[in-house]
């Protein structure tokens, strides 16, 4: 399993949104608060951001432990997004190691981060896969299809796999999308912008819980959030 989170408004610093929330992603790396399988996200981390008048996104991935990314912390409190997303991994056992197989992926335009597991074999082969590793196969299936048709792609996916959980969060820099299959999902609104994430990273009220098998959508327009049915 992994922990992840997208944010959607006004730039803000990675150092505030990545490492100094106090139940943030650098704490969860060690000690998460809801993640039913699995006790650290100890097999790597990843970043990715859009940067002004640049189409593709950013990206930063590693497969050290978050916490122990001393040149990440230096700079993360300078570099500043209105659009990132992050993650910190759990690897699956049998999946490779390296840093290729760390989330966020891309096709060059969006980002994904895939929170759960899916047996391979229901997934098509597909060279431009960044890694061998059952997330970076799904990306580019989703990716091949296209994330508009996001939750129909994780409908077909868990019919085949039907122990999969299928967690995934994307963003292009202009909305974000998620999908809730066996793993929760909050989401935040504040008069800044839109946080979406695994589990909350502080006890603010205003997080809200995203039912399980739902869609969820993030706009400059609000939050809309869908049933998905298996």
């Amino acid at each position: 399993m992994c922990r992840h989170l997208a944010w959607l408004g006004a730039p803000r610093s990675l150092g505030e949104l990545v490492l100094e929330p106090e139940h943030g992603l650098l704490r969860q790396s060690y000690q998460p608060r809801r993640q039913a399988r699995g006790l650290m996200n100890a097999d790597g981390w990843g970043v990715g951001f859009f940067v002004p008048e640049q189409e593709a996104p950013v990206r930063w991935r590693s497969a050290k432990p978050l916490w122990g990314e001393t040149s990440f912390a230096s700079v993360a409190p300078v570099l500043r997004s209105g659009a990132v997303l992050a993650a910190v991994r759990s690897a699956t056992v049998g999946m490779p190691m390296d840093e290729t197989a760390a989330a966020p992926f891309t096709d060059g335009r969006w980002l994904l981060s895939h929170n759960g597991k899916v047996d391979r074999s229901v997934l098509p082969a597909d060279r431009r896969a960044e890694s061998a590793c059952d997330s970076a196969l799904l990306a580019a299936h989703v990716f091949d299809r296209g994330p508009d048709l996001l939750g129909e792609t994780v409908r077909a996916v868990a019919g085949r796999d039907p122990a999969a959980y299928l967690g995934l969060l994307l963003t292009d820099g202009e909305r974000i999308l998620a999908t809730t299959w066996g793993d929760p999902l909050s989401h935040l609104v504040t008069d800044e912008g839109v946080a979406v994430a695994s589990e909350p990273w502080d006890d603010d009220p205003r997080w809200v819980d995203v039912p399980d098998r739902s869609l969820l959508e993030v706009t400059p327009a609000g939050v809309t959030v869908t049933e998905l049915e298996s």
